[in-house]
Parts: C-alpha cells; sequence; structure tokens
C-alpha cells in the first residue's frame, strides 16, 4: 500500500535506524542497504537494546526504523510504540526470525507499518526493506490472509455506516493504496491536513496503522458498498 511515495523520492538519502540483538544481521543490513541503493538509503544508527530504539530515532531524525520483534525486555513491539510515540511519521518495519502470527500482529498493532520475516541471509530482506522504503506496505501473504480472515464481519459491518461520506472516501483510498500525497490531490487539502485526516479516521476506525484499515476495508466489504 503506497504511502509518501512522492514525498519520500523527494528526500535523499534516507536514514534508517536499525533495533536488533543481532550484531553480524545488523552488519550486514548496514553494508548492503546504502550498495544496493546506490547510496538512496544509509543506516544511521543501530542499537541492540530496545529501550534505546525512540531516542536513537530522534537521535538521528531517521525516516525508518527496523525493529526486531524478539527481542530482550522491553521487548520489540513496546519499542515500536515508544518510537511511535515520539515520532508519530516514521515508518517502522517490524521482522522476527519466528514465524509468529500473534507476534507479527503485536508489532502491527504498535504501529509497525510493515513486518518482514528475518532469514538467516540479510540480502535477501533488502528488496521488500527498498519496496518499504519507497512508500509501501509489505506483508507475508499469510499474515495478509489472516488478518482479512481473523476479525469478526458482524462486529466491523457497522462501521462503515458511523462514518461521514468524505470518511468513506478516505478509507477507500486508503484500502486501494494510495500514499499521503495522492491522497491529498484528491481530496484537495495539504499533504499535512491529509495525513492529519488519515490519523482522526483510523482513530475512528479503532486501528493503529493503515495496513489495519485496510485489512478492516476488506472485511467489511467496503468496495461493494455504495459510493458516498
Amino acid at each position: 500500500m503506497g504511502e509518501d511515495g512522492a514525498a519520500v523520492s523527494r528526500r535523499n538519502p534516507l536514514d534508517v535506524i536499525v533495533v536488533d540483538d543481532h550484531p553480524l544481521f545488523t552488519r550486514g543490513l548496514s553494508l548492503l542497504l546504502p550498495e544496493v541503493s546506490e547510496g538512496r538509503v544509509r543506516v544511521v544508527g543501530t542499537t541492540d537494546d530496545a529501550s534505546a530504539a525512540a531516542a536513537l530515532v530522534q537521535r538521528f531524525r531517521a525516516d525508518v526504523a527496523v525493529i526486531d520483534v524478539q527481542m530482550p525486555p522491553p521487548g520489540g513491539s513496546r519499542a515500536i510504540a515508544a518510537v511511535r510515540r515520539v515520532e508519530p511519521t516514521v515508518r517502522v518495519v517490524a521482522m522476527s526470525g519466528m514465524a509468529q502470527e500473534d507476534a507479527a500482529i503485536e508489532a502491527l498493532r504498535a504501529g509497525a507499518s510493515s513486518f518482514l520475516p528475518k532469514t538467516a541471509d540479510p540480502e535477501s530482506l533488502v528488496g521488500p526493506l527498498l519496496a518499504v522504503l519507497d512508500g509501501w506496505s509489505v506483508l507475508p501473504e499469510a499474515l495478509l490472509r489472516h488478518l482479512l480472515e481473523s476479525a469478526t464481519p458482524t462486529a466491523d459491518e457497522g462501521i462503515a455506516g458511523q462514518l461521514t461520506a468524505d470518511e468513506r472516501r478516505l478509507w477507500r483510498l486508503i484500502a486501494a493504496g494510495a500514499g499521503t500525497v495522492d491522497i491529498a490531490t484528491t481530496l484537495h487539502v495539504s499533504e499535512r491536513t491529509a495525513k492529519r485526516l488519515v490519523a482522526h479516521l483510523l482513530r475512528r476506525l479503532r486501528v493503529s496503522s493503515r495496513v489495519e484499515a485496510a485489512a478492516l476495508a476488506g472485511r467489511v466489504g467496503l468496495d461493494q458498498r455504495a459510493q458516498g
């Protein structure tokens, strides 16, 4: 799902921090990302301490935080939530070496915009990470299916009826993968106003990310409802 694609492309380079307690993995990403992205991406800070993630983001004014979910206490999910509190515009990529849907969903609820399974070869993660840095949200197919199928549709179906026509229009744009720039253009508002409207809608929907909002739209059949 696109978010801020045009805005991201105007910022060069993109600054990334990595929060992971495996030094070889961290070093691999630090070396590979700048090379593969031809200098468009740089790792500006790393830490193996989840409690230091938020401070590191603020210190380096990072664009993206890559955070391992399976961190020692206070844990990756708390680190994600802390980063989102201090810097709401930072994109958080949650990662895990364990195929645990519950952990992935917890990370998304904490504010991560993407989830990637960690492999022994950091190079295999460069492509998905670059997609995230270009403004896309990336999820494994199995996790996306779980998000689409696991909720209770009967409890969700009344949500669309509680929204205004403008809010439903915005929800459809989010579900279609529109980024902030596209939303602002379509709604004829500034990018700052578009971000504010999206944040307000996420609160109305009681979700923490655009990924969850899009999944919820699929569950309630938003695209099949009358436009308005």
